[in-house]
């Protein structure tokens, strides 16, 4: 252990911990905003400096660790000023219109700017040439608020394995930018959107789609449906600054007053999906016990777009069922329209989802198969919605809960932990369990797939056979699993992938609460929903029975292959262009 005063604090800590977590631990907050823990601990925004007795230069508290005996000042009149004057700096080089940066209010940076008492900068405004960014990317950079940080550079290489960002040019011309100054539409973006959850400013922002809904929403002539993904349901009140949770059907009455038709459940598509990938494993476990790949999962279009990037020889392995969202995009348009008298043409689909992926699956090209027109037509945010919401000025403390819009509005607890991390793996050995001895599984037979742990394993009886399953979150963690399977380290039957470290609760659209990995928190929420569900198995969804007995047939027919499933390699990477 090592005593050390703090700010007149005496101050007790192991060995080799930092300053800046010595300081925490007795509630002393020092301002930081570089700084992830063990990401990137680089000290290059010199805003945690704090002063040291006997040392004349400060020295950053990230990345410098305690001794026995020393004295640390965190704001003295020294520390303070020079705080201030590296702020002054970093805002001399950032675009400071507040009042039309999509993170005002949410922006480290105007946090320490405010907090220090910055409402005059004496070194001005420094102009700097930036390639233009295309804004019909689904994912936008403006390098005139970036603060090189360094922090997406270390969350795409660290966590996500993609290396998409780097320091382009020299001294001061130095940028972060694409990786070696390319074009952003030519390198293997897998577009997780981890990148602006971890960037403390509005230099990083999904492609916002608000507008194209507000417009629909506008026409008489259009029908709007939207559908609302699992995890929504852990973090769209956090975004309004609510305290507590509200539940999903108040959103849906929010989007009601907005003057959507129709609001259904996503976890109903993600029943679905269950319902067909469940019986494309058991074919595919025929090639798997004989050593053949896995089944890997295809909920998550990141980790397609990764896969098909890097590891094209397992394109093929990737199940064919489409994401609970574009499942749902193909049935509103088809079996949905055809309930309500609707023409499908003149339908609007929207999804709310926790994902920027998202944006770019639901416009690749062979995701049309209901009517022609694309199945789903946008993709919102939980940021983006939640928007919306405070445009429309509706206070969601103030109006009812509205039950989702039937036939399509009941999922199970399965299809409740589609947004956590091992979430899909469960539900589908539920189902799989079920179709293969004709009982019910017992409660929480499948839990050891359960957990944030990066890359888990386990092993299941199903009917006699042993099932070897694997879940991973985070692309580092893909990556890895990736090359252990084409080496033949590993084998397994199953294995889900999700892009986002933790699942889609943690997912590159959800709200940005900078410096506060919440996957865990949310993640449970939703296995709390599923514990107290009346049915806690995809195939028990009676709603699914129905679109089944009325539409589908049965899992695999014909037309559930026609408006469920999807070719992999219908559309495009850089890599595979290359």
């Amino acid at each position: 252990m090592v005593k050390l005063t703090i700010d007149g604090k005496a101050v007790e800590v192991e060995e080799n911990t930092t300053i800046l977590d010595a300081a925490r631990s007795v509630g002393i907050e020092i301002p930081t905003l570089c700084y992830l823990r063990e990401l990137n601990e680089i000290g290059s925004c010199r805003v945690c400096v704090v002063e040291i007795d006997g040392i004349d230069q400060l020295v950053a508290s990230c990345n410098n660790y305690v001794l026995d005996g020393m004295v640390v000042h965190t704001n003295s009149p020294k520390v303070r000023e020079a705080r201030k004057m590296n702020t002054e700096l970093l805002l001399s080089m950032h675009d400071s219109r507040c009042t039309s940066c999509v993170r005002s209010g949410n922006c480290t940076l105007q946090s320490l700017a405010n907090d220090l008492g910055i409402y005059n900068n004496d070194y001005g405004e420094r102009n700097l040439h930036f390639t233009p960014w295309d804004k019909n990317h689904a994912l936008i950079r403006d390098n005139k608020k970036c603060v090189m940080c360094h922090r997406c550079i270390q969350v795409c290489d660290k966590v996500q394995a993609s290396h998409i960002w780097d320091v382009t040019s020299r001294a001061s011309h130095a940028v972060i930018n694409v990786s070696g100054g390319a074009d952003f539409s030519t390198v293997d973006c897998t577009l997780c959107g981890q990148c602006i959850t971890h960037c403390p400013t509005g230099a990083l922002r999904e492609r916002d789609d608000t507008e194209k809904v507000f417009s629909a929403l506008g026409d008489p002539d259009v029908t709007v449906i939207a559908q609302i993904a699992p995890s929504v349901r852990t973090a769209w009140a956090e975004a309004l600054g609510v305290d507590g949770d509200l539940p999903l059907e108040r959103l849906v009455s929010a989007l009601h007053e907005m003057g959507f038709d129709y609001v259904v459940n996503t976890d109903f598509s993600a029943d679905l999906t269950i319902m067909e990938e469940g019986s494309e494993l058991l074919g595919h476990l025929v090639g798997s016990q004989m050593g053949g790949y896995p089944l890997f999962t295809s909920c998550c279009p990141g980790w397609v777009r990764f896969v098909k990037a890097h590891y094209p020889e397992l394109v093929d392995d990737v199940s064919t069922s489409k994401s609970p969202q574009q499942m749902f995009g193909a049935i509103v348009k088809s079996y949905y329209a055809e309930h309500l008298g609707l023409d499908p043409h003149k339908v609007f689909s929207v999804s709310i989802m926790p994902c920027v992926a998202k944006k770019a699956e639901c416009s690749y090209p062979n995701m049309n198969d209901a009517c022609g027109d694309p199945d789903v037509d946008v993709v919102l945010t939980v940021r983006e919605v939640t928007r919306m919401i405070r445009a429309e000025h509706i206070d969601v403390s103030g109006i009812d809960d509205v039950a989702f819009d039937e036939p399509l509005g009941y999922g199970t607890g399965a299809g409740i932990i589609f947004g956590a991390t091992g979430g899909v793996m469960e539900a589908a050995l539920r189902t799989a369990h079920y179709l293969v001895t004709g009982n019910a599984p017992e409660d929480d037979m499948f839990d050891a797939v359960r957990g944030l742990k990066g890359w888990k394993e386990a092993t299941f009886n199903l009917g006699g056979v042993d099932v070897r399953v694997a879940v991973v979150s985070g692309l580092a963690n893909a990556k890895a699993l990736c090359d252990a399977v084409v080496t033949g380290e590993v084998h397994y039957d199953f294995v889900e992938v999700m892009a986002c470290p933790g699942g889609c609760v943690n997912g590159g659209g959800q709200p940005i609460h900078d410096g506060c990995e919440l996957a865990g928190v949310r993640g449970q929420k939703l296995y709390g929903l599923d514990k107290v569900a009346k049915y806690r198995n995809s195939y028990e969804n009676p709603q699914i029975k129905a679109v089944y007995a009325d539409y589908l047939g049965e899992p695999l027919s014909e037309r559930a292959e026609e408006l469920l499933h999807t070719d992999q390699h219908a559309w495009t990477m850089p890599a595979e262009r290359r």
